[in-house]
């Protein structure tokens, strides 16, 4: 015997009768009167006033210092030179004065701010041979097709690193002196290494394999550097042999793209083990030495140095203080015309005009 069919009624499709498929399961509905409405509005209000209070107090507590050194002090004309591309590799240094109007306690930050420069372009993004920064020899001598047109150069000699990205990578060196009024300048030293995520150092870039009689030199042997770079990329630290090539934090940390055309990235930590930086970075005069090689003209950007603390909610942003103020008072305008309404209109709407 076959299997009964079921029935093909109007009724054949209602679902079974229990508790779940007629949803008829307990469940609790909020009651919404002014009783419970109106005073929800109001702590709402009075907690997104208090937390933006407390993130503005933060935010102003954190300083934060822009030196703007594109062309100025002695840098116009090293801005003027580096307008022509046939002067990329013609050396360049300048000096900007700029002065520090209060000290800046504990770790201080130093960054690399640049203006109208889009690093969140696809086809910018795209240009670059992750394979190659692994340290791939295959890729090392043979880059992948999307770094054109940066993966030759007019000698069809092999570009490492290839691709936009590395190719417009930030090379301009920057020493801060401090100039007190006693003693003669003192260097501001930065820690330089130690700046990039871990992942990054670690796992996505690496050099090729190299041992005691094959240097990395030698592995980098039959490449060339990109236009705008002074050196070659096993020759980007010439104070620690251990920070070059592929692994090079200042070369790691340009690799992570920006997303929006106004950005900064970290350049060093301040290094507290001498005197007068112990506790942080004094107020007083200071000199920016620049070897000058980044040109920003074609892109009509400009370039500054950021210094900056850092605390619990990091660098200093009003973007969240002023966002939760902002809120609050929403909020409150809200609650003040349902209360009005409420009090004009009565409960249960007994006092609107029929």
């Amino acid at each position: 015997m076959g299997k009964k069919q079921a029935g093909t009624g109007p009724l054949s499709r209602r679902p079974d009768n229990s508790a779940f498929k007629q949803q008829r399961l307990p469940a609790w509905s909020p009651s919404l009167t002014a009783q419970t409405v109106l005073p929800t509005f109001y702590i709402l209000s009075l907690v997104c006033l208090l937390l933006g209070i407390w993130l503005l107090i933060t935010v102003e507590n954190t300083y934060e210092l822009k030196v703007d050194y594109t062309n100025a002090g002695t840098c116009e004309q090293c801005f003027n030179l580096r307008k022509r591309a046939i002067d990329s590799r013609t050396a360049c240094t300048c000096t900007v004065s700029f002065h520090v109007p209060k000290t800046f306690p504990g770790d201080v930050f130093f960054y690399y701010a640049l203006r109208n420069f889009h690093q969140n372009l696809r086809r910018y993004m795209d240009s670059r041979d992750d394979a190659q920064m692994v340290g791939r020899k295959n890729n090392l001598k043979a880059p992948s097709s999307y770094c054109a047109p940066f993966d030759y150069d007019a000698s069809r000699i092999p570009i490492a690193p290839c691709g936009a990205v590395a190719s417009s990578m930030f090379n301009d060196s920057l020493t801060v002196m401090y100039n007190p009024t006693d003693v003669s300048e003192i260097q501001v030293k930065l820690y330089r290494k130690g700046i990039a995520w871990y992942t990054d150092k670690n796992v996505k870039f690496r050099n090729p394999p190299t041992n005691n009689t094959f240097t990395l030199q030698q592995a980098f042997e039959g490449t060339t550097r990109p236009l705008y770079w002074q050196r070659p990329v096993y020759e980007l630290d010439d104070t620690d042999s251990n920070n070059n090539g592929f692994i090079n934090d200042d070369l790691i940390v340009w690799m992570r793209e920006a997303a929006f055309p106004n950005f900064k990235k970290l350049y060093g930590v301040l290094n507290r083990a001498q005197g007068p930086f112990t506790e942080g970075l004094p107020a007083g005069n200071y000199t920016l030495s620049i070897d000058y090689n980044f040109p920003v003209e074609p892109f009509r950007g400009r370039k500054e140095l950021v210094i900056s603390m850092v605390t619990w909610f990091g660098g200093q942003n009003y973007f969240l203080p002023i966002a939760y103020l902002v809120t609050s008072g929403l909020i409150l305008v809200t609650a003040v015309l349902l209360t009005t309404v409420y009090v004009k209109v009565g409960k249960k709407g007994k006092n609107m005009e029929e």
